[in-house]
């Protein structure tokens, strides 16, 4: 869930296959045929849109199982990123945002999705069971977002969200155990950047996180289309090169100074930065956590507001228990995520893995 890196030159001349990329993009979030309800083409379809979802670093850190009444969820340890990540929490926040995502799925095909987090299923990593039952189809605006919500690293148009909207995005992020604290305030804003600023620093000043990142980067089109996953450079404005040229590259414009200025301006052309906190720091909050920013992220692309990770704050280990404290947080809280907000332009898309992928 951390940003790409910082624009290279404009004089650089992209060498990608960007359309082939993004129509496999597009066909991968295109509606399927109401009609295919059998199992297990429905089921599939539920896991299709449920892995829509966003991950850290587009790691698609997820395993579905199928069975006949029921889609489970585990974590894919194989994709943890140590370093942004070194507890997990962004891997079961994730598979939340997945959760949310088949929820609502269900829901337009006319089923009842009902997820239990357990937390010593599959030897003690944990596992998130969706039994599904017959109910009444209903097609939600949240469900529609479900294939044109992205994260978008672009900038935004400076402009203000109204209080009814912020009324619908605060209730959409708050959970069980789960709240979102919406700071539109210029001068809170400009905190929570102190506190980006600091985190981005003490990240990019890390061999570990940058060499993560690296690897998680797909710099060109092609490389993209090929994986399936990570962070296609053109989805964040970056223009697409062959690997040994952006990664060289990389080395010599992703700097903490360059870095800070993009998040600096991106933050005061945001309407509002969202926090999200767990009551408590455990596996299922960090579920729930997921969930609560999914459904905030689908109600406010139902309302065409876009948005976009800040998470330096809460992902640097000597940095996130100063960040709770300015927010005046309990020593039992723990602020999960934190999301900058406001109208712009769309970005590229970003691929997923075939279904046949994630299913074990």
């Amino acid at each position: 869930m951390a940003g790409a890196f910082a624009t290279a030159p404009l004089a650089l001349t992209a060498c990608s296959s960007g359309d082939a990329e993004q129509s496999a993009a597009r066909a991968l979030r295109a509606p399927r045929a109401q009609s295919a309800r059998a199992a297990p083409s429905l089921m599939h379809d539920l896991v299709r849109q449920a892995v829509l979802a966003p991950s850290s670093h587009n790691t698609q850190c997820w395993r579905f199982q199928i069975d006949e009444k029921s889609i489970s969820i585990a974590p894919d340890l194989t994709r943890r990123c140590p370093a942004v990540d070194p507890d997990d929490h962004h891997l079961f926040v994730s598979l939340g945002c997945a959760t949310e995502n088949l929820v609502h799925a269900a829901l337009a095909s006319g089923l009842h999705a009902d997820p239990r987090f357990d937390p010593s299923a599959s030897g003690g990593a944990g596992v998130i069971a969706v039994n599904l039952t017959t109910t009444q189809q209903r097609i939600t605006p949240l469900f529609e977002a479900i294939p044109v919500r992205q994260c978008t690293r672009g900038d935004y148009d400076d402009q203000r969200i109204s209080p009814a909207e912020l009324r619908q995005l605060e209730q959409a992020g708050t959970g069980d155990g789960v709240s979102v604290r919406l700071m539109t305030a210029r001068p809170a804003m400009e905190s929570v950047l102190e506190y980006v600023v600091a985190g981005n620093t003490a990240q990019m000043n890390d061999a570990a996180f940058v060499a993560e990142l690296k690897a998680w980067i797909r710099f060109s089109a092609d490389e993209a289309l090929r994986t399936g996953d990570g962070l296609f450079a053109g989805a964040s404005g970056n223009p697409a090169l062959p690997r040994w040229l952006g990664s060289r590259l990389m080395g010599l414009f992703f700097t903490p100074k360059s870095e800070n200025e993009r998040y600096a301006r991106q933050v005061r052309n945001s309407a509002g930065i969202a926090v999200f906190v767990s009551e408590r720091s455990d596996k299922a909050h960090w579920v729930e956590a997921g969930r609560c920013y999914e459904r905030f992220a689908l109600q406010a692309t139902a309302m065409g507001i876009r948005n976009a990770f800040l998470n330096q704050p809460v992902e640097v280990g000597a940095i996130r228990p100063q960040f709770a404290a300015w927010m005046g947080l309990k020593a039992s809280e723990r602020p999960d995520l934190v999301v900058r907000f406001g109208r712009g332009a769309g970005m590229p898309l970003s691929m997923r893995r075939p279904v046949q992928a994630v299913i074990v």
